[in-house]
Parts: structure tokens; sequence; C-alpha cells
């Protein structure tokens, strides 16, 4: 190891530069910090191969995944402008945060590319071509953060689904984290119960349900025109996430489950004015 001339210092040991992206990434802001190997998106031969990162960036040998956590008593006042702004913090922060591991690794003489968190222009765009390029779930699957959800999110055990991700690829090969094999999923069908537009469809003999892209994107549209988006719910509602035994809530989910019903009964309904009185301020 020697220093170079911003005063870095230069890594040759591929464990001291697994310890030092952590590291770098933490100091950053970073909550969660995963990393893959591109092989593996080839052995699980789940995402097409257009898809993989190899074939968005041939010199790829390691994914690092990047997850910034999204407090819990903020999203669950979805949708509001607080959530709103929540949700874009943690995309900016995410951004720029790999944007400049990228550069910390050119300065460690390793090559990167980062791809943005969301990966698509505007929601017209998505409508009309309902994928992004990469999938970051994907990459914090392989990368040992969590497993997939019914409701396609990726579940972690320190937040749930309640956590931003981006990828960082490098041509650095670095020893990958072990995957977690134990579904976190419980699959209690709170997010699809809730869904406001019954976009998930729970399979019986599978564990991932089927998904509405275009019932969830109209209903993005329409936050969007109101200023407080994105939706959300199967984020709030998920239990998974020791972000819980934090805020500590007794008899939650009786409370998500029942809030559609009890607001169109009555909109002023005291069990639920910390999260109205949010939504009546900021936003249309």
């Amino acid at each position: 190891m020697h220093a170079d001339k911003s005063g870095d210092m230069l890594i040759s040991d591929r464990g001291e530069l697994k310890q030092r992206i952590k590291d770098f990434c933490f100091a950053q802001g970073a909550d969660l910090v995963g990393f893959a190997s591109v092989d593996r998106w080839e052995k699980m031969n789940e995402v097409p191969p257009d898809f993989r990162p190899t074939s968005i960036w041939a010199p790829a040998r390691t994914v690092v995944v990047i997850g910034i956590a999204m407090p819990l008593p903020i999203v669950e006042t979805t949708p509001s402008i607080l959530h709103k702004e929540l949700y874009d913090t943690c995309n900016r922060e995410l951004d720029s945060l790999a944007f400049n591991l990228v550069r910390y690794l050119n300065r460690q003489q390793q090559a990167g590319y980062f791809f943005t968190r969301d990966g698509y222009a505007s929601l017209k765009v998505l409508k009309e071509k309902p994928y992004a390029a990469f999938s970051h779930v994907m990459a914090g699957k392989y990368a040992g953060l969590g497993t997939m959800g019914l409701s396609h999110n990726l579940l972690t055990p320190q937040f749930g689904p309640r956590v931003r991700l981006v990828s960082v690829f490098t041509s650095a090969d670095i020893e990958p984290d072990p995957m977690i094999e134990k579904e976190l999923c419980i699959k209690c069908e709170a997010c699809a119960r809730c869904c406001p537009k019954d976009a998930l469809k729970p399979k019986e003999e599978e564990l991932i349900a089927d998904y509405d892209k275009m019932a969830c994107i109209e209903m993005a549209e329409e936050l969007t025109r109101r200023r407080c988006y994105p939706c959300g719910i199967c984020i709030k509602v998920c239990p998974i996430g020791q972000d819980r035994l934090l805020y500590k809530q007794k008899g939650i989910l009786k409370k998500y489950l029942q809030e559609s019903e009890a607001l169109s009964a009555d909109p002023e309904d005291p069990e639920y004015k910390t999260w109205t009185h949010i939504r009546k301020y900021g936003s249309w």
C-alpha cells in the first residue's frame, strides 16, 4: 500500500480494498453495504442476460450494493410531502454516494461504474418501457443484503423494505458476501391487502405475488400530480425489519389494515390523526 498524489492510499490487497470500500460508504452515510460477484447472475439465472452487470459493463467483476434506510415514522405518513421529501433525499444521497465511490475506486487504480438508483427518466417512460436497465433489488439479494418479498421489494433484516438502493460495478475481484438463505418474507399478505390499487395478487404455490405494474404506475401518476409521490404503502405495512423494535407500536398491523376503511368513514378519525395531519398540508 502506498500514497498517490491526492494523498489516498493505493491498495494492493483485495481484502483490504473491501474493508476500505465499506469504511468509505459508511463514512459517507450508508446504512447497508454488500458485495456480489457477477457470476451470481449467471449461476442464479433469474435475470435476463441483457440486464446482468457484464452485459451493461463488460469489465465488471464485483457489484457493490449500497442502502440508505427510510425511517419508519416518516414512511407511515404516505402519501405526504414529508414522505416525498424523504424519498427524494434518499435518492440524492445514494447517487452522490455511488458517484463518489466510483471516484474513490479510480483513485485506487480500480475501474468503476455506477447505475443510478432508479434508472428511468419519467413515469411516462416507465409506462412505455416498464423495466429499468438494471435491478438493484436483485443486486441486493445477490450481495447478501436481503431476500425478495411478496411485494417484489427487497426485504432486509435491519429495515425490511424501508431502504433505498444503488449499485456500483467495479473491475476489482472482491470476495462476495454470503447470500441470505432463509426467506425473510412471512407471507402475511399485508402489502397485498393494503395496496390501494390491488396490484399484488398472492399465489399459493409461490412466495412472490403477481404484480400489476400498470396499476402501480397509475397510482404513482396520481400522487405525482398531487405532489406527494411515491405511494410506498407496501413498504410501510411490511412487518419485517429490526427498525420495528426501535419504533415499538402495539397493534400496528391492525391499524394498517383498517386505515382505509376507517378514514373513509371518518377522515378525522383520531386514531390516525398523526398521519392525516401531515397529509393535509404541503400538497394537494
